[in-house]
């Protein structure tokens, strides 16, 4: 009996929409709630132990939105959302790490599938 395994990981269908629902809700002034597709795909990035390439860039995507959250957060801001308090520069920043992301899932979907 010979046992044959991949080395490439399958991401689901809901964590690659979740990739790339990030940037978008970044983008269009959802700042704090785009944190629920980043934690899902953080999640099922994590569990998958075959990909390291999906959890290097998705431990990207976080602490690129961790640091802003926190600033916000933490800090003397009247910003009435995180959204508002995120300057133009870290929001197409946020949003491009949201992006690299979401591409580097679909890259790994599409050569585990082999379309």
């Amino acid at each position: 009996m010979t046992m044959t395994t991949t080395n490439a990981a399958h991401p689901s269908k809901s964590v690659l929409v979740a990739a790339w629902a990030a940037p978008v809700m970044v983008i269009g002034q959802f700042g704090l709630l785009s944190g629920i597709p980043i934690a899902v795909a953080l999640v099922a990035s994590l569990r998958d132990r075959r990909s390291r390439v999906l959890r290097w860039w998705t431990g990207a995507l976080t602490l690129a939105y961790a640091t802003p959250l926190t600033m916000w957060l933490a800090g003397p801001s009247e910003a009435p959302s995180l959204s508002k308090y995120m300057s133009p520069a870290m929001t197409a920043a946020l949003a491009a790490t949201g992006v690299a992301a979401a591409i580097a899932h679909q890259v790994v979907r599409r050569r585990s599938t082999g379309k």
